[in-house]
């Protein structure tokens, strides 16, 4: 291990810096993870023993079907520690995303037999902004570690079908029961890159054995989480939550990511997005298959960004070492060859870490032209968070414009009545609706506007939560107006009760009050 710390070093650094910068320019975290904090507390409170549902998110709450292993952690981490969700939310993710980056170097190290090749794909895995978006962000609490098992598995599949060694049978059960029990897309990558190793190395009977004892004994080990889940909520819960975020078979969207200019982004970091698709080309001219059938396989089934640059990173380590490098040293001198691939080798790495540093403190153009990782909430917020908890009846059920809204009940133990997290787990229409009239309400810029969308809807929130000035709906920034804020204080329908500089709190005039919980009209939750 000590020979291949120096080549793990510039990866672990660039990670470690990566995050120093996030932590530095986010006092709270990016993206939402506050109902994943509302599981683990629901985990606490009943004993450790599965919870049915989880109250909060939705007037009926959502069913809980997530696999359970990341929000039993979280609950032994606030039963442990007296860190609060944000602190935990800024930091836990990032420090996962840098130990996944050991087994990622050791399956490159082994897959390439090249140290150097191994540790450029790993420093390009730790800057890349299309993968620190899911991992580095607070929702990374749960995908950073689902990450780590995956990949640690796939490390062990590669022995396992390549070199027979069935020393490495049980990790990889081991890794496939963790994954299955973090994350369903990393157990369907997980899936899908076993089924290519063994296509690619081996297609015997023996290794469709090992496959089975690893994909059967995850199933069997998993199975007091999953019987549990259906017992309760029966198994069209797995089924429909399947297509609520894309679904398989997501390839042009894939692809376009992978391949488009990023017109709002310095044409470096253009250029250093393409070099995998140039790199693909590459092999496939030198008929090596393995790693463009790997891609596109993954393309092909998965609308996920993440796992296609992650296979990009290892395509793009072998054609600069295998394809640009070696082209330089048959073209140059040899006086100006060891200077010509050092200053490569510096200007990929410059490159790289500039880019995951800016992607890092918000400071590229993302998600339509919107900021980097936005963050959902800030210190008003907060207060206007503890004000709900302090002075409003717990039954309270809360309309909260914004992103804001997904940290909301797990800050104040407060129902919002429009939201779709956790409401993949009803189905795709249920979410979908759930969806449609979050964004929709939380692009109303009037009072009249937000009258119409909740006597259309029938549904009768107690309290407005309203952001004043920029704020985001689903990581996309907007700005309310200041027509928004003179329209509520001037309409009949609403009573300002809390302000501060960046939120304003309504409560709604009589008549408005729904009748009780889970009886707020015709609207899908």
């Amino acid at each position: 291990m000590s020979y291949e710390l120096p080549w793990l070093v510039p990866a672990l650094l660039a990670g470690a810096c990566v995050l120093y910068l996030y932590v530095g320019s986010h006092p709270f975290p990016s993206f939402g993870a506050g109902l994943y904090f509302q599981i683990a507390e629901e985990i606490q409170k009943s004993g450790y023993v599965l919870p049915k549902t989880i109250p909060g998110y939705t007037p009926d709450g959502v069913p809980f079907a997530y696999p359970p292993f990341m929000f039993y952690i979280l609950a032994l981490i606030l039963d442990t520690t007296r860190l609060g969700a944000f602190t935990i939310a800024r930091f836990l993710p990032g420090l996962v995303s840098i130990v996944y980056l050991v087994p990622l170097y050791f399956l490159a190290r082994d897959l390439f037999n090249s140290r150097p090749q191994a540790s450029l794909a790993t420093l390009i895995v730790a800057v890349s902004p299309p993968i620190l978006q899911w991992h580095i962000s607070a929702g990374g609490i749960v995908r950073a570690p689902a990450m780590l098992f995956s990949l640690t598995g796939i490390y062990a599949g590669l022995h396992l079908f390549r070199d027979h060694d069935r020393r490495f049978l049980v990790p990889s059960l081991i890794a496939f029961t963790l994954t299955v029990l973090t994350h369903p897309m990393y157990t369907i990558f997980f899936v899908i890159s076993f089924l290519v190793l063994y296509v690619r190395f081996d297609r015997s009977v023996r290794g469709l054995s090992y496959g089975l004892i690893v994909g059967l004994g995850g199933v069997v080990l998993t199975a007091p989480w999953w019987l549990s889940v259906i017992s309760m909520h029966g198994s069209s819960v797995f089924s429909g939550a399947a297509g609520t975020h894309g679904g398989l078979g997501g390839a042009l969207p894939a692809l376009k990511q992978l391949l488009r200019k990023q017109i709002n982004e310095p044409p470096f970091l253009s250029a250093w997005h393409l070099l995998p698709a140039v790199g693909c080309l590459w092999l496939i001219r030198r008929r090596e298959y393995f790693l463009p059938a790997w891609l596109v396989v993954i393309t092909a089934t998965m609308n996920e960004a993440r796992f296609v640059f992650l296979i990009g990173a290892l395509i793009s380590a072998r054609f600069v070492f295998d394809g640009i490098f070696r082209w330089i040293r048959d073209t140059s001198s040899s006086a100006d060859r060891n200077e010509i691939v050092t200053f490569s080798v510096v200007l990929l790495a410059t490159i790289g870490l500039s880019g995951g540093m800016l992607y890092a403190m918000g400071g590229m153009n993302a998600h339509a032209g919107s900021p980097s990782l936005p963050q959902f909430v800030n210190g008003n917020d907060v207060e206007a968070m503890s004000w709900a908890n302090e002075h409003t009846d717990p039954s309270a059920q809360f309309l909260v414009l914004g992103d804001a809204a997904e940290w909301f009940p797990q800050q104040t133990d407060r129902t919002i009545s429009i939201g779709p997290w956790g409401v993949e787990w009803k189905g795709d229409q249920k979410y979908g609706y759930q969806l449609h009239q979050f964004q929709e309400l939380s692009r109303c810029h009037s009072s009249n506007c937000l009258t119409a969308e909740l006597m259309r809807m029938d549904v009768h929130p107690q309290y407005v939560y309203v952001p004043k000035g920029a704020y985001t709906i689903r990581g996309m920034r907007h700005h309310q107006p200041p027509e928004m804020m003179s329209t509520m204080l001037s309409s009949p329908q609403y009573r300002l009760v809390f302000e501060n500089e960046d939120v304003a709190i309504f409560e709604m005039s009589d008549g408005w009050h729904p009748p009780g919980p889970g009886t707020s009209g015709p609207v899908p939750v």
